[in-house]
């Protein structure tokens, strides 16, 4: 996820991992949510914490870190999911104090990040067909969210679910090959070249 080798030393050692890492404790919290266990007002509450602090804390220095060594693409999505997460986490704490937040925003909030996340797939594109993947599954996501809402159904509920536990899986595969790849000197993870190319500003 890394695109700063052309710009100089980084200020920082390559933080993807780590947000990759939070990222996937912040969808296991999500998890029994996702499948109807955890409902009550303390697993709500858990939930939340994990949301905030390895969700949102966790992506956002990852963010930042990238932004500083000039990855625009890494810092662009780490920061973006960190605000995102803060927003799970009110969400969560609403629902367990009983408000339930207004489904019209949401709704509108996710079909823009919908319309982000498939700019950014075609982006990843250009590092990594894994990368393509993960940012891919994020975008069926938001579909089957957009679907349930569309429809004033729940239909969609276990496939999200479903979605989540693959892009935590997907995102310890990426972390796990960035960090493991280069110490073993082989593909234990293999992360896969370009999905596509194209001309790229010099």
């Amino acid at each position: 996820m890394s695109e700063s080798s052309h710009l100089g030393k980084p200020v920082f050692a390559e933080p993807s991992p780590m947000g990759l890492i939070c990222l996937a404790i912040g969808c296991a919290a999500l998890v029994p949510i996702s499948f109807g266990d955890a409902l009550t007002p303390a697993g709500l509450r858990t939930a939340a914490m994990y949301c905030l602090f390895f969700g949102a804390g966790g992506q956002f220095l990852a963010g930042v870190m990238s932004l500083a060594n000039h990855n625009l693409f890494g810092g662009t999505l780490f920061t973006a999911f960190a605000f995102n997460w803060l927003m799970n986490w009110w969400v969560l704490r609403e629902l367990a104090a009983g408000t339930v937040p207004d489904h019209a925003v949401i709704t509108a909030v996710d079909a823009i990040f919908l319309v982000i996340f498939l700019a950014m797939t075609y982006g990843f594109g250009f590092f990594s067909k894994v990368l393509l993947l993960f940012l891919l599954d994020i975008d069926i996501i938001y579909a089957f969210r957009l679907a349930n809402a569309a429809l004033a159904t729940q239909a969609f509920t276990i496939p999200i679910g479903v979605g989540v536990v693959c892009l935590a899986l997907l995102s310890l595969w990426i972390a796990f090959g960035m960090l493991l790849n280069p110490l073993a000197g082989r593909a234990i993870f293999p992360l896969g070249g370009p999905a596509w190319t194209g001309r790229r500003a010099e």
